[in-house]
C-alpha cells in the first residue's frame, strides 16, 4: 500500500433516497471515523477499570465550495433520507474507495471577508465498508 495525497479524493452523493451517487464539486477536505462502543464492565478488586467492545460506529465529514449546482447534501438535510455515498481517496487508485448509505447534515457559512463555503457531517445509515482493489475489508 502507498501513501496518497488527499487532493484527488472525490465525494459521490446521491441527489435522492435510492438514487445513482454523481460527485460533489469543489470539496476541499474528507474525514471518516470509526469508533467502538466501550462499555465499562469495571468490578470491586479489578485493579484498573476494565471495558468490553460495543457496537462499531461511522461518521465523518466533507467540507468544500459552496456551488449551488450541487443540491445533494442540501436536499438530503432537507428530508432525512439516507442517500447512497462514495468517497475515493484518490481518483489515481478507484479500486480504493468507502461506500455505504449516509445520513448527512447541510451548513453553510460565508462573510464579508470570506468566500462561501459548506460543510456536511455525516451518519452512517447502513454499513460503511472498504473496498480495496476489489477486496472489501
Amino acid at each position: 500500500m502507498a501513501r496518497i495525497h488527499g487532493r484527488n479524493g472525490v465525494v459521490y452523493l446521491g441527489l435522492t433516497n435510492g438514487g445513482a451517487a454523481s460527485p460533489v464539486t469543489f470539496l476541499t477536505d474528507w474525514s471518516i471515523n470509526k469508533t467502538v462502543d466501550k462499555v465499562d464492565v469495571t468490578a470491586m478488586g479489578d485493579p484498573n477499570k476494565i471495558y468490553v467492545s460495543g457496537i462499531p460506529d461511522a461518521a465523518g465529514d466533507f467540507t468544500g465550495w459552496y456551488d449551488d449546482s450541487t443540491p445533494q447534501m442540501y436536499a438530503a438535510a432537507n428530508d432525512g433520507l439516507s442517500r447512497n455515498f462514495y468517497l475515493y481517496e484518490s481518483t489515481l487508485s478507484a479500486a480504493n474507495y468507502w461506500f455505504g448509505q449516509i445520513l448527512p447534515d447541510f451548513s453553510v457559512s460565508g462573510g464579508v471577508t470570506k468566500a462561501v463555503d459548506i460543510k456536511s457531517a455525516w451518519k452512517a445509515a447502513s454499513p460503511i465498508q472498504r473496498s480495496r482493489s476489489g477486496v472489501l475489508g
